[in-house]
């Protein structure tokens, strides 16, 4: 004998539901982080992202884990340059475009860690 219970619905808090459309959560419109974010809001929302979504993805502010991947650097490699505050596109353009020494050196450094990784798979 089975029951059957109704599907629950699963959410999450909006810093996760930012996270994982990776948007920094601060720059999202005040309904989205008022409430919870269900997983099926959440699927429509990167299937079918809003004019909100759409422009916070391509202009930014962008949280750290995405400006350290259009970089090419780690998140930890964006502290050590004194990176810690939120950057749009154009300011990643312009550090790309500007090469700084510590880009440079942090760049090498996640080349290294990823080659060092690949070896260890092969293994």
């Amino acid at each position: 004998m089975t029951s059957s219970k109704p599907k629950t619905v699963q959410t999450m808090k909006p810093e996760t539901a930012a996270k994982k459309l990776g948007v920094l959560l601060a720059a999202t419109p005040e309904e989205f982080r008022a409430g919870v974010v269900s997983r099926d809001e959440l699927n429509a929302l990167q299937s079918a992202p809003p004019a909100w979504l759409a422009d916070l993805r391509r202009n930014g502010p962008h949280p750290k884990q995405v400006v350290a991947a259009k970089l090419g650097v780690s998140i930890s490699g964006l502290a050590r340059a004194g990176i810690t505050e939120p950057l749009t596109t154009a300011e990643v353009e312009q550090l790309k475009a500007e090469n700084p020494e510590w880009l440079e050196r942090e760049r090498a450094i996640q080349a290294e860690a990823r080659k060092e990784v690949a070896r260890l798979k092969e293994r």
